[in-house]
This record gives C-alpha cells, sequence and structure tokens, in this order.
C-alpha cells in the first residue's frame, strides 16, 4: 500500500473556526465548533490538500458535528484502585455528520490549524540544533523538532528535506508547492550528513538525505537556501563549495549565510564553537567576492550574509539596494538595515514632562542601536539609554535580541529606574504580550514599576513609541512556523505528544 493509499484509510478531523456569513456552508447549516472530515470522500491532511481539493472545480464535504460524550468512570469499584476513581471526559462523537456541495465556489470556512494531520518531525540530530539547547521549563511547542515543507511553503519556515517520503516529493510537484525554503548547509553529502547526522529510522526515503540529488529533482519548484555556517565545518573552502553549486542551480533563487548560534546548555552536544571576529571577516571577504561575480554576470548578488555576520566582523552593513527586497528577512537577513530604512521623524526640541526611558536589546545589536537613537539625545527632559542585556536564560554566548526572556530582563532593568521600558518585539510571542519563558509585560510592569511596551520594527516606529508611549505594531515572531506550533500543541500532544529565531 502507498503512502497516499494509507492516508486515506486515515480522517484527520479538522475544527472549524469561522463560517463566512452568506456562505455556501452558512447556507448548508455549518457553525464554528463544526469538523471538517472529508472532501470528496478523500480524507483532507492540511489546509493547502483542501485548496487543492476545491481547485478541482467541484466538491464535497462532509462535515461532523461533535456530540459531547459522557464521562467515564475510571477505576474498578471494589478494587483498591475505588478510591483513586475520577471522571474523565471522553472524546467527541463524530457520529452526527453530513454533506454538501459547491462548485467553483469557496463554501467560506476558516479551520483552527493549518495543519489537520499534526507537524512534520525533524529526522536529524544537527550539532548546531537549537531545541536540543533549550533549557528546560518552557512551554512544549518550543520543544517540537519540526520539519515541515507545508510550513516552508506557507510561512517561509526552512525544512532539511531529509524527512520527505516519495508521497511528499510527488505532492510537492504536482500542487508546485513553490517557493520552498531549504536549509542546505553545505553541498558536501558526507560532511552534510555528519553535521546533520540523521536518524535512519526516521528517514522515509534514501534519496531524500541526498541534497544535490532532491535540489535537483524539484527543478521546478523555486528554492531560497540557507546555510548555518560551523567554524572549521562548513566554511571556507567547503563554503566557496557550497555556492559555487548552488549557484549553478537555476532553480535556487538565492543562499542566505547565517553563523552557528549557541546557548550555555549544550550537555552531551558536540563541542563546537562561535565564529571569532577575524573568522567573520575571512567569510565576508569570500562571500563579497562572489557577490560581485555573481551581480556582474547575473544581476543579483545570489548570495547574502546575516546581519550577525557583519556584527561579528564589525563590518558595516550593507545598503539598503544590496538586499535585493529583502526576501530573507525573517532568516535574519537584513532586518537591521529595514529597521534603519525609516529614519528618525521630526523630533521636538523637549518632552513637556522629564522620561527616563531604557531600550533593552541584546548584546549584539546594542551598540548599533545606541547609534541609531543618537538624534534623540539633543531633546531636553529625555534621558535614554541603550542598555545591553546579558541572556541569563540561554548564557552569554546567546547574544541576539529575539532570545532575551523575561528573566533577562529581571535581571538587567531594577525596578522603578526608568519610566519607560522598551523590548524588541522580536522577543514577543504571536499576537501576545508574552516573552519566551511565558512572562507578561505585564508582570514585568507591576514588578519593574514602570511603563513596559515593545520597540518598532523600524527607527521611525520605536521613535514614536519613545516620545509618545504609542503601541507598536510592529511583529513579534511573525505568522510563521513558531505560531503554527504554539497553536498546534494539543494536536501534538494528541497525537504524538508533541530553528528558535533569534534575530539581531
Amino acid at each position: 500500500m502507498t503512502a497516499a493509499e494509507q492516508i486515506q484509510d486515515q480522517v484527520f478531523p479538522a475544527p472549524i473556526k469561522t463560517v463566512e456569513a452568506g456562505s455556501a456552508a452558512e447556507r448548508a447549516g455549518v457553525r464554528p465548533g463544526d469538523v471538517l472530515l472529508r472532501v470528496n470522500g478523500q480524507a483532507v491532511t492540511d489546509v493547502l490538500a483542501y485548496r487543492h481539493l476545491l481547485s478541482q472545480g467541484r466538491a464535497t464535504l462532509e462535515i461532523a458535528r461533535p456530540q459531547e460524550a459522557p464521562r467515564v468512570m475510571t477505576g474498578v469499584p471494589g478494587t483498591a484502585q475505588d478510591h483513586h476513581r475520577l471522571f474523565l471526559t471522553a472524546a467527541p462523537s463524530l457520529d452526527d455528520t453530513f454533506t454538501f456541495s459547491v462548485e467553483w465556489e469557496d463554501p467560506g470556512l476558516e479551520f483552527e490549524e493549518v495543519l489537520f494531520d499534526g507537524i512534520k518531525k525533524c529526522a536529524n540530530k544537527c550539532d548546531f540544533c537549537y531545541v536540543h539547547q533549550m533549557p528546560r521549563g518552557f512551554r512544549k511547542s518550543l520543544y517540537i523538532m519540526d520539519d515541515d515543507y507545508r510550513l516552508s511553503f506557507l510561512y517561509g519556515s526552512f525544512v532539511t528535506l531529509t524527512n520527505l517520503s516519495e508521497h511528499d516529493i510527488q505532492r510537492i510537484e504536482d500542487e508546485n508547492l513553490s517557493p520552498l525554503y531549504v536549509s542546505v548547509h553545505t553541498a558536501n553529502q558526507d560532511l552534510r550528513q555528519d553535521m546533520m547526522k540523521w536518524w535512519r529510522l526516521k528517514v522515509k526515503d534514501p534519496q531524500a538525505v541526498q541534497i544535490r540529488s532532491m535540489i535537483e529533482r524539484l527543478e521546478q519548484i523555486d528554492l531560497y537556501t540557507q546555510i548555518v555556517l560551523v567554524p572549521e565545518r562548513n566554511d571556507r573552502e567547503n563554503l566557496d563549495e557550497t555556492v559555487e553549486y548552488l549557484s549553478s542551480r537555476p532553480n535556487v533563487i538565492s543562499a542566505a549565510v547565517v553563523p552557528i548560534g549557541l546557548t550555555s546548555h549544550r550537555t552531551n552536544l558536540p563541542d563546537v564553537r562561535v565564529f571569532s571576529r577575524e573568522e567573520a571577516q575571512d567569510t565576508l571577504r569570500r562571500l563579497n567576492v562572489w557577490r560581485k561575480q555573481f551581480l556582474a554576470e547575473r544581476g543579483t548578488r545570489f548570495v547574502f550574509p546575516s546581519d550577525e555576520l557583519y556584527l561579528l566582523a564589525g563590518e558595516p552593513l550593507p545598503s539598503e539596494e544590496e538586499y535585493e527586497g529583502f526576501p530573507m528577512l525573517e532568516n535574519g537577513v537584513g532586518m537591521i538595515r529595514d529597521f534603519l530604512t525609516e529614519g528618525v521623524p521630526d523630533l521636538p526640541a523637549a518632552l513637556p514632562e522629564p522620561r527616563r526611558v531604557i531600550l533593552g536589546t541584546g548584546t549584539l545589536f546594542a551598540e548599533s542601536l545606541d547609534r541609531a537613537v543618537e538624534p534623540l539625545r539633543a531633546i531636553r527632559n529625555l534621558s535614554i539609554e541603550v542598555r545591553a542585556v546579558e541572556n541569563k536564560t540561554f548564557g552569554k554566548v546567546t547574544t541576539v535580541a529575539g532570545l532575551l526572556t523575561g528573566r533577562c530582563f529581571r535581571h538587567a532593568v531594577k525596578p522603578g529606574e526608568a519610566d519607560l521600558l522598551i523590548v524588541p518585539p522580536t522577543t514577543l510571542r504571536y499576537g501576545t504580550e508574552l516573552m519566551l519563558d511565558d512572562v507578561s509585560l505585564d508582570d514585568l510592569r507591576a514588578e519593574l514599576r514602570m511603563d513596559i511596551r515593545s520597540g518598532g520594527s523600524t527607527l521611525g516606529e520605536l521613535t514614536r513609541v519613545i516620545l509618545q508611549g504609542a503601541q507598536s505594531s510592529g511583529p513579534q515572531f511573525g505568522m510563521s512556523a513558531h505560531a503554527v506550533k504554539d497553536t498546534a500543541e494539543p494536536i501534538s500532544v494528541q497525537v504524538a505528544e508533541q530553528n528558535m529565531r533569534g534575530q539581531a
């Protein structure tokens, strides 16, 4: 039996979040809380498969209305377990079903999740994986080792391709799931296996781990690639080899180069280290040779070093033009330049009342941020300090702002020492005011006895937050795989008890 046939023997109930007013679904009596079971008699694994079936023209949707099941008594009366018996609620019944059909019409359904069958797990044990370096005590979603090509297509998260089955590969091609974002790391197959250490039992198709074969097989799919660099492993000549190979493939649009990120929680993990300034400078020199060559020959620089690499090297950031539209902003490529693009707006000569402001950020970005806000120091009644916050959760070696937690700010800021503390928006969980350790801004406001707000995604927006106390509209984690993992946590627990993002 093929993987596709096995899927059709299952059902992946998809809870419906909203029903559009006046839609075919509403006319058919579908309500929020109902569950999609099948489309045209087929199991549906995710919102992409759902849309693909609808695109065929006529679709019949099978809907279930969950009926609350009676509570079940555990334990056996009259035994030693009798006094431990509890009432538990059984899973709701999905027996009450009905169907309705649409023809070239959107049914009007929005689902609670985009993945109905759960997140696909990673098959690797990379030396540099952030999940393996996580301290204990965080929410479960942060420990999910996701490697799901559907999230790559939907939200731009990077995948390694090593866990793909033949059915997955065919589906990517048939449904034209383009572009995808692929973690290559190196084009040297032996070195890639040594760095990523995939689990053979988790690899569904031996061909999927062959990175050159996969890139060439997916020739109709645009690929944005990334290389996480590890000193003395895949840098220098190995980096040159990888860039040369990737640039030879017509379907590879670009390659981001990101230095390894570490935490202090590396018990029983291989010894690796971060780049020295000299090594970062050498890497940029190598990449700039390629970038000039590609720009002259192809009209694109093709390879884009991350902001962190420039900061480690102590080199100035490229101009806005050199980022060519910021195609991999979520990967930390051009985020600082994009932040600086909207400059400081017109400034008042003075504030009506004295205001003390602390701008908390990671140690890597502090110096750049300090220079950026220098014009604001001319404003009378405004005291502004950029504070490099040491990471007390992940360790000193973690220098990016996006991995700062509530605990870090508790250690870095004394109660009452400022009127306003501004934290980077990248420290906040998507759509909330919660940090990675689930400390809320309200918690910090109460403990530190000051107003606390997230900064802006641009320097102009940050300035308005500083001067007016305005609430930032800047992104938190972005609508990405992180957000999906947070919302998908209950599914992860039910199904299997189921590239932390850090940015300067």
